[in-house]
């Protein structure tokens, strides 16, 4: 399943290439045809990422003709959740249709003219496969989805930061055990399988603490290295955990091979040695999802 980096970076290319611009929208598959029709024309106002969820505002017209001057239509903002195998990438246009079972495909079209921009290869079209949904929803039931979720890493605004305190206090006091609660979305949203084990391994935190037994400190230093690890992971496009020291040059071992790419440490190194301590790495199923752990170092 994608992690929030992966989101982010999503919602940052999809403003690049979208924001502001008049659209068409269709949904070559069928089950989004009503809900592109209503957003077909409009403008992409933002792209926005919160943890692992995805949310197109568009600049739809009022439904009614008594709405007030400005008012937002009722259902604007589309709302995506990719699950395990969704993709939504971003594609240079080509004539007919897109390749694919397509739920929502978007492309830029002459606002003035009303035709598309259709120089095949240049201009660029946003093709959505594979999704666990695709919903068009109101300005409320987003802020009812916002709300469900727990502090994001990847946001720095002052609702995420009070919901932070709020998942602190949250932490200090359950017990359950840490590599649960990173799992957990309505306390660390966006962190997935991978950033749940490998800042637990860098931190030395065994992920069958209990919240309730880990100090201050720990609780911080494991929010901030959840900052720092999935910052970057956003700005190159994948995930990569270990220090300098730590690397295949510094080590003089082969570079990971791995359909998720980037050096990691534990995740899915199941029976490896580890690369600090030589004990080999344990795995285990915690919250639906295979852990990743060394019990020496993380002990």
């Amino acid at each position: 399943m994608p992690e929030g980096h992966v989101i982010h970076r999503l919602a940052r290319e999809l403003n690049r290439e979208f924001q502001g611009q008049v659209l068409r929208v269709t949904s070559p598959q069928g089950r989004f045809a009503r809900e592109a029709a209503a957003l077909n024309g409009s403008r992409l106002t933002r792209a926005e990422a919160w943890g692992k969820h995805l949310f197109l505002d568009f600049d739809v017209p009022e439904f009614s003709a008594g709405a007030q001057p400005g008012a937002r239509a009722a259902e604007h903002i589309v709302h995506i959740h990719l699950g395990l195998i969704g993709t939504f990438h971003i594609e240079p246009s080509q004539p007919g249709p897109p390749v694919g079972q397509v739920r929502l495909h978007v492309h830029r079209i002459d606002a003035e003219g009303g035709e598309d921009m259709c120089t095949w290869g240049n201009v660029f079209a946003a093709n959505l496969r594979g999704l666990q949904w695709c919903r068009l929803i109101t300005d409320e039931e987003k802020d009812i989805a916002v709300a469900e979720l727990g502090a994001d890493p990847l946001r720095s605004d002052q609702a995420n930061e009070q919901t932070l305190a709020e998942v602190m206090d949250k932490v200090s006091r359950t017990r359950r055990t840490i590599g649960s609660l990173l799992m957990d979305q309505k306390f660390y949203a966006g962190v997935g399988n991978i950033y749940r084990a490998e800042v637990l391994f860098r931190l030395g935190i065994s992920p069958e603490r209990k919240g309730a037994e880990l100090a201050s400190e720990e609780n911080k230093a494991i929010w901030a290295d959840l900052v720092t690890l999935m910052k970057d992971g956003e700005a190159a496009g994948r995930i990569d955990t270990v220090r300098e020291e730590h690397t295949p040059e510094a080590m003089g071992r082969q570079p990971r091979k791995d359909d998720h790419g980037g050096e990691v440490y534990v995740y899915r190194r199941a029976g490896q040695p580890c690369y600090i301590c030589g004990t080999e790495v344990a795995e285990r199923v915690v919250e639906g999802r295979n852990l990743f752990w060394c019990p020496t170092c993380q002990s």
